[in-house]
């Protein structure tokens, strides 16, 4: 759980690394011209202190639902399996130890949901809260949970369904196909496209794969890897690492998000590789871009979160501890907001970001950070 940090970078390059034409919208207008948003912090969202004793654990899933509701999926159990930290105390569930140590503190339910005001209106826990990574929305207001697989509930926490996985909860590299149509990581990001009824998540099986199943049978229907190569040409035993101004690599390094744009392309944010391809829905690969190329470590293309009106891709950086802005035309980082810290506007390990109607942007951080923010457009 630990891991260099860097500083800011004052300069930073962005283009893209491969060939191939950029993307043009009808609406858009070179990033120059636009007027990039700007944030301001909302100390007043979410209201405190949670109910029950209850503390935020790593948040590792936001979403913003069709009703303006705020889903947050947290982990209670972070460091319950982590061999440094295999203490009860780490977790800050100090008031229900034998004797208690404490008057505080809970574990928290891993779902929690708030609305526009910052009141807690919906908590329930999944059925596999280890090292869950991901929660949707879809508009009939059932909630995805990504784990080793993922799961559909209603918005009370009703199971109601589950995409297939394999057996081995954690399988070696090679032991299966990479071609293999489920899930056999664990579950990283992922999208809808409801008009055709299609989920597109990424599994951290051999780095990344991008697969896309059916919203309603559940059923594997395509995938591809970096690039858009077919599945099988992964390479199963790839030593490939991230160097700064070095040739790309060329399957995905490592945590693959992802999201859908309204006219239909796939961005997929690799971040150990600092960078975003974009695709269509069918897999065809279009081209990508970097974003703080010069970031090492767990890099900086993290989580990924698209404006109302789509002209910018908001991109969570856990090294630098900023929401980076980016032009969705042409891939150039326009702007930033957020500083290193963990005073109110700062982030610590800034892990998720989500969108609401008004534009608005929250932000989810894990290691000691472990809390929701809200940054109100101007």
């Amino acid at each position: 759980m630990c891991g260099s940090r860097i500083t800011m970078m004052k300069a930073l390059v962005f283009g893209a690394l491969a060939a191939g034409a950029l993307l043009t919208f009808p609406w858009s207008t070179p990033a120059q011209s636009q007027a990039v948003p700007s944030f301001t912090y909302d100390g007043s969202w979410p209201k405190l202190p949670l109910p029950n004793r209850w503390t935020f654990e790593g948040i590792t899933g936001l979403v913003v639902d069709k009703d303006g509701i705020i889903w947050v999926l947290n982990r209670p159990g972070d460091y319950d399996n982590d061999p440094i930290f295999r203490r009860k105390e780490v977790t800050e569930n100090y008031a229900s130890l034998s004797p208690p140590t404490a008057l505080c503190c809970m574990k928290p339910e891993g779902i929690l949901a708030f609305d526009q005001q910052g009141n807690l209106i919906h908590h329930w826990n999944q059925a596999d809260p280890i090292d869950g990574h991901l929660i949707l929305a879809d508009k009939a207001g059932n909630i995805w949970i990504g784990s080793d697989t993922m799961r559909k509930y209603d918005k009370n926490g009703k199971l109601l369904g589950a995409i297939e996985r394999v057996s081995e909860a954690q399988p070696k590299p090679g032991q299966f196909p990479a071609e293999t149509p489920m899930f056999v990581g664990r579950v990283e990001g992922g999208e809808f496209d409801e008009d055709a009824r299609e989920i597109f998540v990424t599994d951290g099986y051999l780095k990344g794969r991008i697969l896309v199943f059916d919203m309603d049978t559940m059923k594997f229907k395509r995938g591809w890897a970096a690039y858009g190569k077919p599945l099988k040409d992964i390479a199963v035993n790839s030593t490939e690492k991230y160097v700064p101004n070095g040739a790309p690599a060329k399957d995905f390094l490592g945590h693959i998000t992802l999201t859908v744009s309204r006219d239909g392309f796939v961005y997929a944010a690799d971040r150990v590789a600092d960078r975003i391809q974009v695709y269509t829905k069918a897999g065809k690969f279009v081209r990508e871009f970097t974003v703080a190329p010069e970031t090492l470590d767990r890099g900086s293309t993290g989580g990924m979160a698209l404006s109302p009106d789509q002209r910018f891709i908001y991109v969570s950086d856990i090294m630098n501890n900023v929401v980076w802005i980016v032009n969705r035309a042409d891939g150039k980082t326009v702007g930033h907001f957020g500083f290193f810290g963990h005073s109110g506007g700062g982030f610590h390990w800034i892990h998720m970001v989500a969108t609401d109607a008004k534009g608005n942007v929250y932000t989810g951080e894990v290691d000691t950070g472990k809390r929701v923010q809200r940054f109100l457009v101007k």
